[in-house]
């Protein structure tokens, strides 16, 4: 992992954003970044003294746009700006969002299109050195002008006002910032302006997402792969040639994981003539399904990777035609669409792998005992986790409804449609997590159905998962609180350990 991210404002990756806001990597300024700032600044302060009029920086703001602020109150309305905009409500966003807020606001600024002083720009990165972190609430954005409120808390820190946490502790921003040894910041002329436009919030809460995202479609095949031998599956729907001929790239790539998750299964070799021509399709179409979210998660990781490398301010400044032009690429659109559809797409790793559980669990078709324990009757088995993982899949058909196709009409109907995007990344980070318990509860299912098909092994990789979920989580015998399996076993699949174990025995996976 690096130990210092370098901003350029073009080269931004989500792996960078992690290695930042959950990998504490420090954080710099390139040389060409200086100097683009530098320029930048140059051309608002010229335009100013020639009289011409800018919005946000010599007038009022939204539908009061057209009220002209005279030259000696100009850096109090920058202030003035930050504290009406501080409407934020509800939980506050972790330390790791705001982290990766503030590494966004310092990498667009890098562009060179905002016109701040590069002194701002290095005091939001001894923010982040610093650790410094604003109190972010999570909710208060439509999406457009950017996410002004949730950036108005961040930016309120900067001017030593708002709140933080230092070291552990909740404390008024300036107290946050003299402990830190850092000097606020008083906004002068489009400062203010500058720290609140843009999608900052939305992005970083999508980026993070994105890669947890990213990391749990690997797990729903490793949990999926176990379910399909569990349940005496066919490894023939993941035939190379049914793929080719419908190739989604996707597909391919889950196709060609589970046939490394499975090999050297002695169960699957044991029922290799059995009458079973066709299993369901929560196992028959795992290809289909676990690909095409693959494909999504890509679409995603394009939009996300350009929008962080975007200047998405308003007016822009362009020095080099000498302009300064509003315009409205703090339009949350196009991440808003992303993020809802990555809040679908995970939705339905989480829906057929809760159909999945039902396979295990029901004797008709899995031919293990009912509800995956002896003596059923006198112990219930894992009936319940099935019910919590519906639960769980049926509250995330409910989140996954889009966000974005709503608009509501603010500041005297002259913003009069917005994307809603940091709804819809909200609801698609709380899709995700479901998702993770859901396949945690699976795969502690499939675990059990494969404990009563020994001695016969399952694949290779499902031996790895197997063997790590056992160093915690026993073989049930008897009833027992489930919640406590289910809890370690979402550990091993957060901090990435069963992950790392299946791809020592088979190799990366796709």
């Amino acid at each position: 992992m690096k130990e210092e991210i370098i901003l350029d404002g073009f080269s931004l990756t989500p792996e960078d954003v992690y290695t930042v806001s959950v990998g504490n990597a420090r954080v710099g300024l390139s040389d060409e970044a200086k100097s683009r700032i530098r320029i930048s600044r140059d051309c608002i302060l010229s335009t100013i003294e020639q009289g011409r009029y800018i919005y946000g920086v010599n007038t009022g703001f939204g539908a009061l746009s057209n009220v002209i602020i005279d030259a000696g109150q100009i850096e109090q309305l920058q202030q003035n700006l930050i504290r009406s905009h501080c409407v934020g409500i509800g939980d506050l966003f972790p330390e790791s969002t705001v982290r990766a807020m503030m590494l966004l606001r310092a990498n667009f600024f890098t562009r060179g299109n905002s016109g701040v002083r590069i002194l701002l720009v290095r005091t939001l990165i001894d923010l982040i050195n610093k650790r410094v972190h604003p109190l972010v609430p999570q909710k208060g954005s439509v999406g457009a002008s950017g996410d002004l409120a949730p950036l108005a808390h961040l930016a309120a820190v900067l001017m030593g006002e708002g709140e933080a946490m230092y070291r552990g502790r909740r404390m008024e921003g300036g107290a946050a910032l003299d402990s830190a040894g850092i000097k606020p910041v008083r906004f002068q002329a489009k400062e203010g302006l500058a720290m609140i436009n843009g999608t900052q919030a939305m992005t970083a809460v999508g980026c993070l997402a994105l890669l947890k995202a990213e990391r749990l479609v690997k797990i729903a095949d490793i949990v999926g792969a176990s379910t399909l031998d569990a349940l005496r599956g066919t490894l023939t729907a993941f035939d190379s040639d049914i793929q080719a001929a419908r190739p989604h790239p996707g597909q391919m790539e889950v196709a060609k994981n589970f046939h490394r998750l499975m090999k050297e299964s002695e169960i699957t070799i044991s029922h290799k003539n059995c009458p079973r021509i066709q299993d369901a399709y929560s196992l028959r179409c795992i290809p289909q399904v676990h690909g095409a979210v693959r494909d999504v998660l890509s679409y995603v990781r394009k939009v996300l990777t350009t929008e962080i490398n975007s200047s998405t301010d308003n007016p822009l400044v362009f020095p080099d035609k000498n302009k300064i032009e509003s315009g409205g690429n703090f339009h949350g659109e196009p991440v808003a669409f992303a993020m809802d559809f990555l809040g679908i797409a995970m939705s339905e790793i989480g829906g057929i792998s809760e159909r999945r559980i039902e396979k295990l669990l029901n004797p008709v078709f899995s031919e293990l005992p009912p509800f995956l324990i002896d003596r059923g009757g006198l112990h219930s088995g894992l009936m319940m986790v099935q019910v919590s993982a519906a639960a769980l899949a049926s509250e995330n058909k409910i989140l996954a409804s889009p966000a974005s196709v709503d608009s509501i009409p603010t500041s005297s109907d002259k913003e009069d449609h917005v994307s809603m995007g940091l709804t819809a990344a909200r609801k698609a980070q709380e899709i995700i997590e479901n998702v993770e318990h859901i396949l945690a509860m699976e795969i502690l299912a499939s675990a059990q159905g494969l404990y009563f098909l020994k001695p016969l092994k399952p694949g290779l990789g499902i031996q790895a998962a197997c063997s790590m979920l056992r160093k915690t989580v026993a073989p049930i015998t008897e009833d027992r609180p489930y919640y406590e399996d289910i809890r370690e076993i979402r550990t091993l699949i957060e901090n990435g350990s069963l992950l790392e174990e299946v791809e020592k025995a088979v190799g990366p996976l796709q």
